[in-house]
């Protein structure tokens, strides 16, 4: 592959043809699919009365959906500015194994420490999985211009999508908006209930699927801070009793 051949000399169009080649395997299902909850997300920020610049802004700077989710969350439900930074840190925390196993795919000796800085800001499930998919196709030299190109073109495609979407929203009829709005919840539950390894996963959706309502009423500002940590460790608590249970048997 071309990777065995790092010293062979590389020239402007090598970088201008493996970015595009980036670009182009950002066309796939899972970028559909992630548009597609975009889609909801434009129509759940317009109704929480975040404004369009406010929106896209979030797209490009956040950029990991759960977050947005969970930030547009805590400013509906009226949390403090501290519990809502908190509450989208955690959710943010699960994208630490990802960047920590992608880093070493794209560095070389020569990479400066900014550059995979910023690439890692592209870091999110749809863009890591098509990453690890066709990293190793692609000569180690080229891989942080190709995952540019790749992760730099699903933030700037959505951003679109979200000004658009955010645009028309208003006009369209309310059953239709209803179901634009669901397509974000329903995105981030399959998704995250597809990409669970652990039951702990599973069980910490189900706690938080019963939580989120109860404290909601019972600790309004501070509704998502407690379901997710509550439900959380008890998730965590469950899965290391059947775990015990497993091994004892």
């Amino acid at each position: 592959m071309a990777e065995d051949l790092p010293n062979s000399p590389l020239k402007a169009s090598d970088y201008r043809r493996w970015f595009l080649k980036g670009v182009v395997a950002s066309a796939s299902i899972p970028a559909l699919i992630l548009m597609s909850a975009f889609v909801g997300f434009a129509g759940l920020a317009r109704e929480a009365g975040i404004t369009l610049p406010q929106a896209v802004f979030m797209t490009g700077m956040v950029w990991a959906l759960p977050a947005k989710v969970v930030l547009i969350g805590a400013i509906i439900s009226g949390s403090s500015l501290p519990a809502a930074a908190f509450a989208v840190a955690l959710s943010s925390v699960r994208l630490t194994p990802m960047v920590v196993s992608l880093v070493p795919e794209l560095k070389t000796e020569r990479t400066r420490p900014w550059v995979l800085y910023l690439l890692s800001h592209f870091v999110a499930v749809t863009s890591w999985v098509l990453a690890m998919e066709h990293l190793r196709t692609v000569p180690r030299d080229m891989r942080t211009v190709y995952y540019g190109g790749l992760g730099g073109t699903l933030v700037l495609t959505n951003m679109i999508v979200v000004t658009v979407m955010y645009a028309v929203a208003g006009s369209l009829p309310p059953v239709l908006s209803a179901a634009l709005l669901m397509l974000t919840p329903i995105y981030f539950l399959t998704s995250l209930w597809g990409s669970a390894r652990e039951s702990a996963g599973h069980f910490a959706m189900i706690f938080g699927l019963v939580l989120g309502p109860l404290f909601h009423v019972v600790l309004p500002g501070f509704d998502l801070l407690a379901a997710g940590v509550i439900g959380g460790a008890a998730a965590y608590l469950v899965h290391r009793m059947r775990k015990g249970r497993g091994a004892a048997t």
